[in-house]
């Protein structure tokens, strides 16, 4: 088994190229999906966060209410940790899990945005980073998402900064133009470093 680490920032087009690799025929296990059907009424991730947030973060109706969950761990460290204590090891175990199911000769991708900031990159054979530019993440999470620009820039203030996550990388793909030119820059490095480890070395090798 092959296994990727890949990250990046909030924006960045990290869901493009994990959709990508999935197309090239990675099994993707993404912790961001995990974590949201975690937090589903009856999950064990919705209870601990009402256990440890208290029912104000609910909807009505008993679903999480996201944006008001999202508005105090983002302006609170604190508030944040205590969020990522309740989550994360429910995350990677189901990941774990998930992962023990692939198969050998998988080439496994897990697409975790805090990989650096948990300092998970240390078990991969490769980990892999999009980056892009500050400015155009913001531009697409306040006309994509519907943010304010201060929540946007907050977003990314939360989470780790480039330099970090270039210094822990195998590669680092700069999603500075179009989503052709992304894809194409993720079927290069493919072709160059996930291949190469799948073809069977000749008898005699």
């Amino acid at each position: 088994m092959l296994t990727i680490g890949l990250t990046g920032g909030i924006a960045s087009g990290k869901s493009t190229v994990s959709r990508r690799l999935m197309e090239l025929g990675a099994t993707v296990i993404d912790a961001d999906a995990i974590a949201r059907a975690l937090q589903e009424p009856g999950r064990p991730g919705l209870d601990g966060i009402v256990e440890e947030f208290g029912p104000s973060v609910l909807t009505p109706g008993g679903r999480l209410d996201r944006a008001a969950l999202g508005a105090r761990v983002f302006a609170d460290p604190g508030a944040r940790s205590r969020l990522n204590a309740v989550i994360h090891p429910l995350v990677r175990a189901e990941a774990e899990r998930l992962a023990a199911a692939a198969g050998e000769d998988a080439v496994l991708v897990e697409d975790i945005p805090l990989l650096v900031e948990t300092g998970q990159h240390g078990r991969f054979d490769l980990v892999l980073t999009v980056q892009a530019p500050v400015e155009e993440r913001v531009r697409r999470m306040v006309e994509d998402r519907g943010m304010t620009e201060a929540d946007a820039r907050a977003r990314i203030a939360a989470q780790a900064r480039d330099e970090e996550r270039a210094a822990v990388s195998s590669t680092v793909l700069v999603n500075d133009g179009s989503v052709q030119q992304l894809l194409d820059r993720v079927d290069a490095w493919w072709e160059w470093h996930v291949e190469p480890r799948l073809t069977p070395a000749p008898p005699g090798a």
